[in-house]
């Protein structure tokens, strides 16, 4: 569960920050290995980076690499914070005597992001070959041609589904605990629920007694449940309207 969580909080925070990670990406290509003055400067500064990036290459521009940049976040952070996790609830962050060791924790912490940063490297290469792509014009470090989905592909439509499913199941994954317990809730001779009184009443419960975890269990399966069910869904009903215009014609 602390891989899992720790993936899905970096996956969530990703989305909102990639575009700056655009930004940062192209203005650290500018003028490589170019002594100053002798390029043309197309970002001045983060402000009118992002401008010019959204007047030339165009909004969506701004979120360039966002499916690498997702995988490598949950794979990296998921990986360093869930060793870490791991190895403070086995005890092995304490000395004999049960007191905390900074020596430990610094260890701990310098393995554990060894191995998210090594696992997570060839991903984020390919992040920054996505995110340096852009129009000749503001063009900046060399262009690799890479394209991850051809146009209209249901796998991009799918990649779509699971990014924006992110933000949906923090928001929902509470209610949805809530919901899950109120159906499966003992009741009296008369049907009243013996656990709780209501929505608001299960989600108290829930965070006093299991804690703010506690009303995000099933988050993992909820999560990979939606992007699928999402697109199964959407494909299922455009081809029975299809069929339905082709035979009532």
């Amino acid at each position: 569960m602390d891989f899992l969580m720790s993936g899905l909080a970096a996956c969530g925070a990703c989305v909102f920050t990639n575009p700056l990670e655009v930004v940062k990406t192209r203005m650290q290509l500018q003028g490589e290995l170019q002594a100053p003055g002798t390029y043309q400067r197309h970002y001045r500064n983060v402000f009118h980076a992002f401008i010019t990036i959204g007047k030339v290459d165009g909004l969506a521009a701004l979120q360039k690499g966002l499916a690498p940049a997702l995988l490598y976040q949950f794979l990296m952070n998921g990986i360093r914070l869930g060793t870490y996790g791991l190895a403070e609830a086995g005890g092995y962050l304490h000395t004999a005597e049960g007191t905390h060791s900074p020596a430990r924790s610094a260890v701990a912490g310098a393995m554990a992001g060894v191995m998210g940063a090594y696992l997570g490297s060839p991903i984020y290469m390919v992040k920054t070959h996505l995110q340096a792509q852009a129009a000749s014009e503001i063009a900046v470090g060399h262009q690799y041609k890479h394209q991850i989905f051809p146009p209209q592909s249901w796998k991009l439509a799918l990649v779509a589904a699971m990014v924006s499913g992110i933000a949906v199941v923090l928001a929902m994954a509470p209610f949805d605990v809530a919901c899950t317990r109120l159906y499966n809730q003992p009741t009296d001779a008369q049907g009243k629920g013996l656990m709780y009184r209501g929505i608001l009443d299960a989600l108290l419960q829930t965070a006093r007694t299991e804690g703010i975890f506690g009303m995000y269990k099933g988050i993992g399966a909820s999560y990979f449940r939606l992007g699928p069910h999402t697109i199964l869904s959407l494909f299922f009903w455009d081809q029975l309207r299809s069929l339905y215009y082709t035979y009532t014609k």
